[in-house]
């Protein structure tokens, strides 16, 4: 079936969301269409305020308002402890845990060659300065247990292993392939509880 060229333009708009299809995109264009103008209208100018205003926290990288994120302003974290992940969901899913009290250094990615994503896409060069300027004494490695988060794990870890700090990778609980953002709280507190150690400072 032929739908309009504004019809047709929404759907395909809305098939950039992760996990929705042609049939999912179709349904949410005629259900805004149908009884819901006014959301839609909403969700327009949320939308388009939201991207206009979030930008990056200047220290740890993650989504943020204001130059630094309210979990970097936060007086109570430990800021000697590091714990780099691929993405915000993964920040927001170690906080639902209540075990980490750390701060974080968000790559917004992992290494892809075959998708031209480099160390220079990830903000190595920020984070080894990071790590030297602000007295960090442990980094946990909480990438994906995946191909590319193992890969990029183990360069991270290459990197720093000259820096006067301990290395440790999160692994007890999180099944391999798992992705952060899609394990219950209880595992993923557990295996930051009993991350593996990968180097100790002399």
């Amino acid at each position: 079936m032929n739908f309009s060229p504004l019809i047709q333009e929404l759907i395909e708009a809305l098939r950039c969301l992760p996990g929705v299809g042609q049939r999912n995109a179709q349904r949410m264009a005629f259900h805004l269409l149908e009884r819901k103008r006014e959301h839609g209208k909403n969700l327009g100018r949320t939308l388009l305020h939201t991207l206009e205003k979030i930008g990056h926290c200047q220290q740890c990288r993650n989504l943020s308002e204001t130059p630094l994120c309210l979990l970097c302003q936060h007086p109570g974290r430990n800021r000697q402890l590091l714990c780099i992940v691929e993405s915000p969901a993964d920040v927001l899913a170690i906080e639902q845990t209540g075990s980490y009290l750390g701060h974080y250094f968000v790559l917004m990615g992992h290494l892809s060659p075959l998708d031209g994503i480099g160390p220079q896409n990830l903000g190595l060069d920020s984070l080894v300065l990071h790590c030297q300027t602000h007295g960090i004494t442990e980094v946990i490695l909480a990438t994906n247990l995946t191909v590319e988060g193992e890969a990029t794990a183990h360069y991270i870890g290459h990197l720093l292993k000259a820096l006067p700090l301990t290395l440790s990778r999160i692994a007890h609980g999180v099944p391999s392939g798992g992705e952060l953002e899609h394990i219950d709280a209880g595992t993923l507190a557990r295996a930051l509880q009993t991350r593996a150690l990968v180097t100790r400072t002399e």
